[in-house]
């Protein structure tokens, strides 16, 4: 399993919107329901909601991880957002997120939900990832550098 895989070029987002959580959780799930992966786009928008209500997702500075199980999708689904000027998230240290990677998982696979997110974990903290995926501004550069970092390892 790698991020490029699980990562889909119609859900990658280097345009979201801030500025707060909310206006961020909105755009993700109303894409993600453009894309068909879910319906309607407001259940996912709860469900992420609420999963940040139990405690921010944010893993870095700069960098969040909203992450819910989702019933009627066949297999995990991960995209990946820049907020360009930043959006309060409910960071530990106050500042802005920039990067989010948003994990939608079959609820009955909660194996498949932990590996993807550790998945991103380790990427987010090896070679400065993050601060060369902010340097891009277009889905395909995005995809293409997830792709090359991960080549980088084998």
């Amino acid at each position: 399993m790698s991020l490029a895989s699980q990562a889909r070029p119609d859900l990658v987002f280097p345009d979201l919107p801030g500025p707060d959580r909310q206006a961020i959780l909105r755009a993700i799930s109303e894409r993600f329901a453009a894309a068909g992966v879910v319906d309607p786009a407001d259940l996912l928008y709860r469900k992420l909601l609420e999963r940040e209500e139990l405690g921010s997702t944010c893993v870095l500075p700069g960098v969040a991880i909203p992450h819910c199980k989702f019933d009627g999708i066949d297999e995990v689904v991960v995209s990946v957002g820049i907020c360009p000027e930043g959006a309060e998230f409910g960071a530990e240290e106050g500042e802005p997120v920039k990067l989010f990677f948003t994990v939608i998982s079959p609820a009955n696979e909660p194996a498949a939900h932990l590996q993807s997110l550790a998945l991103i974990s380790r990427w987010i903290k090896n070679n400065n990832h993050v601060d060369k995926l902010l340097e891009l501004t277009t889905g395909e550069e995005i995809l293409a550098f997830l792709k090359e970092s991960e080549d980088e390892r084998e």
